[in-house]
């Protein structure tokens, strides 16, 4: 037989420790009753149960310990021993309660860009994955070096567990929570599936995201592989619910990005044109060359500007991008309007006096000024027209008349 402590007496000798206040014979005897129940517990988990297993059937041993006291009609602690345990109970909550959380602010994070990214397609939006990574990788620290039995035994993490223990119970939410876990297997494939199909889309979109491929391929093999290890080994959580909150995250923006692109086919009318990318503000903007176009110059064949251009695609549509102005309140750039009435005025921020001061509204503020006219002369090249054949047709000849 091994050496080695089953779970149900792991589970026990915590229970003991939180009784160690009551005389030694009225533990024992509280014990022996609860022993058979724990018992019956482990063989219906398995011969390889882990504590946490038994947590999660009745929460934390220091909880199941002060149900079991007052059941019994046994006094609460003494308020020295209470100052003790909280003592002691202090350091050892704080580290778990970071586990938990860093991984539950990760997961948010993680949908929140996920999101954004299938809105927009663009990889920037998923480097922002790297500000939470000192955070998951400190609650993963404190979870592999605390292990996840603390972590269960949170008074959340109870109450939690014992919510969805009591639905359970329940007609029709016991049978929804077990339709759902049918699902599991199936949901990790999706997980693989998805990440691997994002992973493709943007790289489609832009080639830079070729470098982020591989870690989605990687996370779709976690995905994978961890998923049906959950119920053996929970510390598996920390990375599963990061892959599940980025594929909920990832879904819901390409299917908003896909409803936006459909109900833009739908519903633009004969006057509407929609440019190919947006500015920082997230208004649209046209694009030449992988650059966003701000304004546009045109000149005659001579050089000469023309003033006052509109433009129009083939279609006779507007080509209309955003019209920004500066604001004298705070000497930044914003928005005034949308039209097709080329060239704009040129912004310019951040401009100085000749003694280097700010030229602003407020003069602790960053300046800001339009700049009428073109700001750059252009050289047009002369089109020689390489000469055409003329073809002489002779005259008619003239019809000849008789005469009488």
């Amino acid at each position: 037989m091994s050496d080695k402590p089953t779970a149900v007496r792991v589970y026990l000798a915590r229970v003991r420790t939180a009784l160690a206040d009551l005389p030694a014979s009225e533990i024992e005897e509280i014990l022996e009753d609860v022993r058979p129940h724990l018992a019956e517990l482990e063989a219906e988990l398995g011969a390889g149960a882990r504590v946490e297993a038994l947590i999660e059937r009745l929460g934390s041993p220091e909880s199941y310990a002060a149900e079991l006291r007052a059941s019994g009609g046994y006094p609460a602690p003494s308020e020295g021993a209470t100052q003790v345990l909280a003592t002691a109970a202090a350091p050892s909550l704080a580290k778990p309660r970071i586990a938990l959380w860093g991984l539950v602010l990760c997961a948010l994070a993680v949908a929140l860009l996920a999101f954004g990214a299938g809105v927009s397609i663009h990889a920037e939006v998923l480097a922002g994955l790297l500000l939470f990574a000192p955070v998951f990788l400190v609650s993963l620290v404190l979870l592999l070096r605390g292990g996840v039995e603390p972590v269960l035994a949170l008074p959340e993490v109870v109450w939690l567990r014992s919510t969805l223990a009591k639905g359970r119970e329940q007609d029709d939410t016991g049978k929804l929570l077990r339709y759902l876990g049918s699902l599991k297997p199936a949901w990790w494939v999706f997980c693989a599936i998805v990440l691997v199909g994002f992973g493709l889309l943007l790289m489609l979109r832009e080639r830079d995201a070729v470098i982020l491929l591989p870690f989605l391929i990687l996370a779709a093999v976690a995905a994978v592989w961890a998923g049906p290890r959950l119920r053996a080994d929970r510390r598996l959580l920390w990375v599963a619910v990061p892959i599940s909150a980025f594929v909920i995250g990832g879904a819901l923006g390409g299917f908003g990005a896909a409803v936006d692109v459909l109900t833009r086919n739908s519903y633009s009318g004969p006057s509407s044109y929609y440019p190919s990318s947006a500015d920082s503000y997230g208004n649209d903007q046209l694009t030449y060359g992988g650059r966003d176009v701000d304004n546009v110059y045109a000149f005659d064949a001579e050089g000469k500007p023309l003033t006052e251009v509109y433009l129009y695609d083939e279609e006779g549509r507007p080509i209309t991008i955003t019209r920004y102005g500066c604001e004298r309140s705070s000497g930044s750039r914003q928005k005034i309007g949308e039209d097709n009435r080329f060239p704009r005025p040129k912004i310019e921020q951040g401009v100085t006096d000749d003694q280097g001061n700010y030229n602003g509204y407020n003069g602790y503020r960053g300046a800001c000024r339009e700049l009428a006219g073109v700001p750059f002369s252009a050289a047009i090249p002369k089109v020689t027209v390489p000469p055409t054949t003329t073809t002489t047709t002779p005259p008619a000849s003239p019809s000849a008349t008789p005469t009488r």
